[in-house]
């Protein structure tokens, strides 16, 4: 089996099971990206069984996205070196096994320990996943292939809400990870069989460890820093300690890349106006996505007294305005240019979000939740364009990957910074928390619009 297939990909014939490897890789990467939101409508649930304060709470999120974020480009170059298909199996493995540990989780620790190690099979997964797409594929059927991977984006943010209300108002919390077991483990079993096996690699590039070490304790740095900021004030020693620290170790990372021999993410490309707009773009919007997640859970079970359930199918309309957005961006985006659309989508993002920081009752909250919503669904689609449509062909992979790392720090920062704006709400103590938390969202998007009127590429400017 393996010798057939192999010599099909060297002589470029068509692997006739390229499609059902593409079913079995996405329903694992929607697994992935469906972990983030379906956590969120459980996190209340989560923190009263286990008696968990609201710092470990923002962890339970940050934690994931933190190692998916940090490790994403280690574990693309660990593809590149050892064979996609080693890194996609053991990812599948290890992501079941961190599962189980986090739902028979009886402690904060434990829970913690199994989110992070359930992001690092992520940071395995993903891009060995999307790196056999790319050998199999070939031509229009790639393109095809890359679209039905990027529209689980979405997907998953809407199965993700839906799923964690069904799972936390039935079985219980603990069942939004015990479902990944038996699904990680029947892809495992599936893709072993269809995958084709790969020669060792025979360059002589090496993992960057300590890269990928600096770059995750900087950012894990921050976040500590944000979050205990919430109950212990932003005007303090430590925090500004806490902040400094996070920079010099953002530089030693950037000396780091500048100085390895197979550095994990060439700098140079940031400085480079698409790039930059894009990453920042990405980082923006995926932080005001788990915002509305965080401070709409919290505020419709805790503060409206919404079940789990109906918590689930009110984020569903949410969810589905950020696949509108980003359907709308993708068909605008070639007639308006890329700042125009990013201005607009900022703009409604931030009036979205303005809605219940300025109007109390679940229905405001809803309402203008998907409003934003759509918003920072064009958000997504923009920033892409604009990192990726001019790099050359052989740029491509690496300012994709610095992409992707940028979405899931702008998860785990917006997590930490609204966990703190709010804290007081999150704690029970005070409703205020959450008018300040959407209040600092809508300016983070009018500030965030100003900027990319000033850096995001116009529409001339794209097609130069």
């Amino acid at each position: 089996m393996s010798e057939s297939m192999t010599a099909s990909t060297s002589t470029n014939t068509p692997d006739p099971r390229r499609w059902r490897i593409l079913g079995l890789v996405g329903v694992a990467q929607l697994m992935l990206i469906l972990d983030v939101t379906v956590v969120a409508i459980a996190l209340p649930h989560m923190g009263a069984d286990l008696d968990l304060r609201r710092e470990t709470l923002t962890w339970v999120v940050s934690g994931y996205t933190l190692a998916f974020g940090g490790l994403l480009l280690l574990g693309g170059r660990a593809a590149d070196l050892f064979g996609a298909r080693r890194l996609v199996l053991a990812g599948l493995l290890l992501f079941a096994a961190a599962s189980l540990t986090a739902g028979l989780s009886t402690s904060g620790s434990m829970l913690l320990a199994g989110r992070v190690v359930q992001g690092t099979a992520a940071a395995m997964l993903s891009p060995a996943a999307l790196s056999l797409i790319v050998t199999i594929f070939d031509g229009d059927e790639r393109n095809r292939a890359l679209g039905i991977w990027s529209a689980l984006g979405g997907s998953g943010a809407a199965l993700g809400v839906l799923l964690g209300g069904l799972l936390t108002a039935g079985p219980g919390w603990a069942w939004i990870f015990y479902i990944n077991v038996p699904v990680g483990l029947a892809l495992l079993l599936a893709l072993r069989s269809y995958l084709p096996a790969q020669p060792a690699t025979t360059t002589g590039a090496r993992l960057d460890v300590p890269g990928a070490a600096l770059v995750t304790t900087a950012t894990a740095t921050l976040i500590y820093a944000l979050i205990r900021a919430g109950d212990h004030g932003w005007v303090t020693g430590t925090t500004a300690g806490l902040l400094l620290v996070s920079a010099l170790l953002y530089v030693a990372f950037v000396a780091r890349q500048r100085l390895a021999v197979s550095p994990l993410m060439n700098v140079r490309l940031l400085t480079r106006r698409p790039v930059a707009a894009g990453t920042l773009l990405i980082l923006v919007a995926t932080a005001l996505m788990i915002m509305m997640f965080f401070l709409g859970t919290f505020a419709l079970q805790e503060h409206h007294g919404y079940g789990a359930l109906t918590t689930g199918l009110l984020f569903l309309p949410i969810a589905l305005s950020t696949m509108l957005g980003a359907n709308t961006a993708g068909r605008l985006i070639g007639r308006t240019g890329p700042r125009t659309l990013a201005v607009i989508g900022l703009v409604i993002a931030g009036a979205g979000l303005a809605v219940p920081a300025l109007w109390d009752g679940a229905a405001a909250m809803v309402i203008g939740m998907t409003v934003g919503a759509a918003g920072t669904g064009a958000l997504f689609v923009v920033a892409s364009a604009t990192a990726l449509g001019q790099v050359a062909a052989h740029e491509a992979g690496l300012a994709s990957g610095i992409v992707s790392t940028f979405h899931e720090f702008g998860a785990s920062l917006g997590a930490a910074v609204v966990s703190s704006m709010a804290a007081v709400s999150i704690a029970g103590t005070s409703a205020e928390g959450f008018t300040r938390g959407f209040t600092t969202g809508a300016i983070v998007a009018a500030v965030t619009a100003v900027a990319a009127l000033a850096i995001t590429p116009g529409r001339s400017e794209t097609k130069a």
